[in-house]
């Protein structure tokens, strides 16, 4: 099974990685564009647990490595 992890700033942190997207992003004449944010994808394969295991292991390692948890929020999915 796989585990897809989304990992982005909070709303309020600042940001400067996607400020300077949203800034470049302007001045490449692409207007349209907002509030741009900056953040983290992985994905994991994990081995020999059940869905439900899957979810804990996944949670705890996000909260004890992968995610700053005072500037960032995450969330994920578990593929079968």
């Amino acid at each position: 099974m796989k585990a897809k992890i989304y990992i982005t700033p909070r709303q309020g942190v600042l940001d400067p990685q996607g400020k300077a997207i949203e800034g470049s992003l302007h001045s490449l004449g692409y207007k349209e564009a907002g509030e741009v944010h900056m953040g983290k994808y992985l994905t994991i394969e994990l081995k020999g647990l059940t869905p439900g295991e899957a979810e804990i292991r996944v949670k705890e390692m996000c909260e004890k490595l992968l995610a700053n948890l005072i500037v960032e929020d995450y969330r994920f999915e578990i593929e079968e």
